[in-house]
């Protein structure tokens, strides 16, 4: 009883600490917000406005994503450049982040998602749209299986919009898997979602009539909401600008194709200086021993080498292939997947290579983030490798992502490297290592890897590989590499660092630091430069060469 009594307590302790780190945190954006509404010029640089919408960064507190958000648009209002927000208030039937699992059926948490949003959105202009359903699209979608709904399209005087493919991505991030069972929760999610995204189109084309913008910017646009208002955007011959979290820490990316397949335009005559291959040299070195994050996520708590068991069984096969994943509902996977139909695909083809080539030793590497809590993939590689029975294949070790082997150690022992879209394969080939891929992926833009265009050369690529004494790498593969990795790092990623801390309550989640709003001026601001440059002169989101 006395052990019960301290849990309760412990749990309200912690529950008591949070809201006062969240009151505090929530305070300082609403004071910031009043600063740059009091100090921002009125249209100084356009008088039509640049829309925001995120709907999907963020419930409650400030996620990266959502902090990139709020600071681009606090930055345009100091240059000049009117801003409008358009916001969710209790506007979709279920949301990306309110879907609960196992139990689909309950509401999003809209209370504390509007009441976050007031905040965030505080002295700017802002558009709310709260959901009206319809009968007519409700009754249409009755008795359509999952595949019907995927390839569900809306006909009406205005427009053909693609709903079923528009709000696919977010089924499967929301379900964590890529193949979606045919039953009635996945069928009556799939309805939510596709009557929301319509009643997002239909206000997004009266905000846009509205207020005349001359670009849109949005979070992601993979997730449903998001991806709605691009393609409403869009069809209005509209600029839409895409943001997500970039490599470096405390950076956004943001680009006018699609964030989460991160176009990369490298000039060709570009090349690394002394100074700057010695910069990336000691981002590598630090990488190389795991210690990094994505998205305020540490993937390696901890790393370890390959211990003798491992080598005492190596030693027994002619070469290593190491064989990296991907997690299966990530919002890059529509990007990826042009030569297989999706990763599992891929792998049950790297099977077939596996045991034609008994004298290789291949080992399946998961990534190491479809283990993380609360983001655990329900369609797992562990998954396929119980149901394909890997343990019995004597030249086959599976490493499950949990296990905090280092991938890099591997490469250097390995004959050559194949992956489907991981970063790991940017990383291998930096390090020299022919890298065979089978995904599209954001290096594969660039003379970067060996990348098959279909699934027959992709194994006959393979099998030239296991049987060659060496395999030769074009001098321009790793060249390639410092320059890609480079623009990556130092041009595209725009720092927000000065503004941003861990908020101290969840993993990922961050609150403003204290600074002056001066400091969101472009003169300031190399990041809000850069936008401000992107939006207002229509160049690319560059930071300037330092």
């Amino acid at each position: 009883m006395a052990r019960g009594h301290e849990t309760l307590r412990n749990r309200l302790y912690h529950r008591i600490r949070m809201e006062i780190l969240r009151a505090r945190a929530n305070y300082r954006v609403w004071q910031l917000c009043r600063q740059v509404s009091s100090h921002a010029p009125h249209s100084a640089l356009s008088p039509q406005p640049v829309v925001f919408f995120n709907a999907s960064t963020r419930i409650t507190g400030l996620s990266q994503n959502a902090a990139f958000s709020l600071l681009a648009a606090l930055g345009l209002q100091l240059a000049g450049v009117p801003v409008v927000n358009f916001a969710c208030k209790a506007g979709l039937t279920q949301c990306v982040l309110g879907t609960a699992f196992p139990d689909r059926s309950g509401r999003p948490p809209c209370r504390a998602c509007i009441a976050q949003s007031r905040w965030l959105f505080a002295d700017a202009p802002t558009i709310s749209f709260t959901y009206r359903p319809d009968s007519v699209l409700e009754a249409s979608l009755q008795g359509m299986s999952v595949d019907e709904l995927s390839r569900y399209e809306l006909r009406n005087s205005k427009f053909v919009i693609p709903l079923g493919s528009l709000v696919l991505p977010s089924i499967r991030w929301a379900l964590r898997r890529h193949h979606l069972p045919d039953d009635e929760p996945t069928r009556q999610l799939f309805r939510e979602y596709i009557q929301s995204a319509f009643y997002v189109a239909l206000e997004f084309t009266a905000l846009l009539d509205q207020v005349e913008p001359r670009a849109v910017i949005v979070f992601n646009g993979q997730f449903y909401p998001e991806a709605t208002a691009r393609w409403v955007a869009t069809q209005h011959g509209l600029r839409v600008i895409s943001h997500e979290v970039s490599i470096q820490r405390y950076s956004a990316f943001f680009t006018d194709g699609q964030a989460t397949a991160y176009p990369i335009h490298i000039p060709a005559d570009f090349d690394l200086t002394p100074e700057q291959d010695a910069r990336l040299d000691t981002y590598l070195e630090q990488r190389f021993q795991g210690n990094f994050t994505m998205a305020g996520i540490r993937f390696w708590p901890e790393m370890h080498g390959l211990d003798e068991a491992f080598l005492k069984r190596a030693s027994r096969f002619r070469q290593i292939v190491p064989v990296f994943t991907n997690v299966i509902f990530d919002t890059s996977q529509p990007h990826s997947n042009v030569v297989f139909p999706h990763m599992f695909a891929w792998l049950d083809l790297v099977l077939d290579i596996v045991r034609e080539n008994p004298d290789t030793l291949f080992v399946i590497r998961a990534h190491p983030d479809e283990l993380r809590p609360g983001k655990a993939s329900r369609e797992s590689v562990a998954e396929w490798a119980a149901q394909r029975h890997l343990a019995e294949l004597p030249n086959i070790l599976y490493i499950n992502s949990d296990e905090f082997v280092s991938s890099y150690e591997l490469i250097q022992r390995s004959k050559f490297v194949m992956v489907y879209n991981s970063s790991i394969g940017l990383e291998a080939a930096l390090m020299g290592s022919a890298v065979l891929c089978a995904g599209q992926a954001r290096y594969t833009q660039y003379p970067i890897v060996f990348f098959p265009p279909t699934p027959e050369g992709f194994h006959l690529q393979a099998e030239a590989f296991l049987k060659a004494e060496h395999v030769e790498i074009p001098e321009e593969f790793n060249r390639n590499a410092r320059r890609f990795l480079y623009y990556q790092l130092y041009r595209t990623a725009l720092p927000f660092g000065d503004y941003l801390e861990e908020d101290g309550i969840w993993p990922g989640f961050v609150r403003l630091r204290r600074f002056s709003w001066k400091k969101l001026t472009p003169a300031q601001s190399p990041a809000i430069r850069a936008i401000i440059n992107g939006i207002v002169n229509e160049k690319e989101f560059l930071l300037e060469e330092a």
